[in-house]
C-alpha cells in the first residue's frame, strides 16, 4: 500500500483538495485504484451545522455522511465512492478518544495527544485502506501549516511515515507564490517559511506544488529547490487556469507530477491516457451550443455554497457539448423586485434547497414564473406551498 499526504501552507483556500483530486485522476489513468480522504482540524464533529456563508457547501455522501466540499472534488475527479470513513475531523477524533477513556479502554493511563490522539488519526489512515479496495491512499490535511489545531494531524502523519517506510509514503506541499505588483515579481519567502515550519515538525515534502497567478521562472524554481531541500524537477507550477478547474489534471501532467510520484513510490506504470479528458475540457472551453440556466438560491453570494450544483451543470453540459452559463439570483431579490426582472430570457431554472424560511417566497415566485412561461425547472422548495 502506498500513501500520499497533501499539506498546505501560507494561506488557506489554495486548492489542496483540487490538487489531491487531480493527482488521483492521473494515477487512476495509470491503472491504480485510488482512494482519497480529508482530515479537517476543526472541532466540529462534521460541517453539517456550519453556516454556508463561512464554510461553503456541505457535501453529502451515499451513506448520508455530511462532509467537507473537497470530497465532492474527490468523487468528481476519480471513480471512488466515498463514505463517512473518508472524512475525519478533530471533533470526531477527540469524541472517540474520550469515549474510549470513559469505557476504560486505556486501562487508567493518562490520556494525551501523543500517543492517544495521534494513534486515533493513524488508525483512520489504515482503516480507509482496509475497507476500500485500493493501491494508493491520498490524504489531504486541512488547514494551514502552523495552525495550532492542525499540529496533532501533522505529528500523526510524521509518525505514520516512519512506520510505513520512506518508499511507501510521499509528502506533497501546496503553497502560494504571491505576486508583488510594485516589485513586479513573485516572492518565494512565504513558501520557504512554510516548508521550514514543516521541517521543524519532522516532515520533509518531496514535491512542492506552487500556486501562482503568473508563470514561475527558472531562477525562482532554483531558489525554492535549494532553500526547501526539494529537487528542481519537483518544484511544480500550478498556475491559475483560464477556463475550468478540469484543466488542472492536464496542467499537472505537463509538469510531470504523476511521474515524480511513481518514481518516489517505486511504481512502474504506463503513462496516463488523457484523451477523453481533453475532449471533455475542449467541450467546456468551446462548446457547440450554449444555454442560460438561472440558479435561484439564498446563499448565492458565497461561490462555494452551491458548488456541486454548478459542477453538475458543467458535467451535463460537457456530456452534451453545451456550454452552461449560470445566472446566480438571490431569492430575496426576487421577493423584492419580482421574477421577470431577473429571469427573463433564461433557458432553464434550478432552485436548490435551503434551511429556514428566508428567501422561500422568492423561490416560489421563481418556480411560478418558470411554470407560467414554460421554462424547464428543477426545484427543491422545502416546507413551502407551491401556488
Amino acid at each position: 500500500m502506498k500513501y500520499i499526504f497533501v499539506t498546505g501552507g501560507v494561506v488557506s483556500s489554495l486548492g489542496k483538495g483540487l490538487t489531491a483530486a487531480c493527482l488521483g485522476t492521473l494515477l487512476e489513468r495509470r491503472g491504480l485504484r485510488v482512494v482519497l480522504q480529508k482530515f479537517d482540524p476543526y472541532l466540529n464533529v462534521d460541517p453539517g451545522t456550519m453556516s454556508p456563508f463561512q464554510h461553503g457547501e456541505v457535501y453529502v455522501l451515499e451513506d448520508g455522511a455530511e462532509t467537507d466540499l473537497d470530497l465532492g472534488h474527490y468523487e468528481r475527479f476519480t471513480n471512488g465512492k466515498l463514505t463517512r470513513r473518508n472524512n475525519l475531523t478533530a471533533g470526531q477524533v477527540y469524541e472517540e478518544v474520550l469515549r474510549k477513556e470513559r469505557r476504560g479502554d486505556y486501562l487508567g493511563k493518562t490520556v494525551q495527544v501523543i500517543p492517544h490522539v495521534t494513534d486515533e488519526i493513524k488508525a483512520r489512515i489504515v482503516q480507509v485502506s482496509q475497507y476500500q479496495d485500493c493501491d494508493v491512499v491520498i490524504t489531504e490535511i486541512g488547514g494551514t501549516t502552523g495552525d495550532i489545531e492542525g499540529l496533532p494531524f501533522l505529528e500523526a502523519i510524521r509518525q505514520f511515515a516512519l512506520e510505513a517506510g520512506s518508499d511507501n509514503v510521499l509528502f506533497i506541499h501546496v503553497t502560494l507564490l504571491p505576486y508583488i505588483k510594485a516589485a513586479g515579481e513573485l516572492k518565494s519567502k512565504p513558501t520557504q517559511q512554510s516548508v521550514a515550519k514543516l521541517r521543524e515538525i519532522g516532515i520533509q515534502p518531496q514535491i512542492l506544488v506552487c500556486r501562482s497567478e503568473h508563470p514561475i521562472e527558472k531562477d525562482i524554481r532554483q531558489k525554492l529547490s535549494m532553500f526547501c531541500n526539494v529537487p528542481l524537477e519537483a518544484v511544480i507550477e500550478e498556475q491559475d487556469v483560464t477556463y475550468s478547474i478540469y484543466e488542472v489534471p492536464l496542467m499537472l501532467q505537463r509538469e510531470r507530477v504523476d511521474e515524480l510520484v511513481c518514481k518516489h513510490l517505486r511504481l512502474d506504470l504506463p503513462a496516463p491516457d488523457m484523451k477523453d479528458w481533453q475532449v471533455m475540457v475542449n467541450r467546456i472551453i468551446a462548446p457547440t451550443h450554449r444555454v442560460n440556466i438561472a440558479v435561484v438560491g439564498k446563499y448565492i453570494e458565497h461561490q462555494d455554497a452551491y458548488k456541486s450544483i454548478y459542477e453538475a451543470l458543467t458535467h451535463a453540459g460537457a456530456a452534451l457539448d453545451v456550454g452552461i452559463s449560470t445566472l446566480r439570483i438571490d431569492a430575496e431579490d426576487i421577493e423584492a423586485e419580482g421574477a421577470e426582472k431577473f429571469m427573463a430570457g433564461v433557458d432553464g431554472v434550478l432552485v436548490p434547497g435551503g434551511f429556514g424560511s428566508r428567501g422561500t417566497e422568492g423561490k416560489i415566485l421563481a418556480a411560478c414564473y418558470a411554470r407560467e412561461n414554460k421554462i424547464p425547472i428543477l426545484a427543491c422548495v422545502w416546507g413551502c406551498r407551491l401556488r
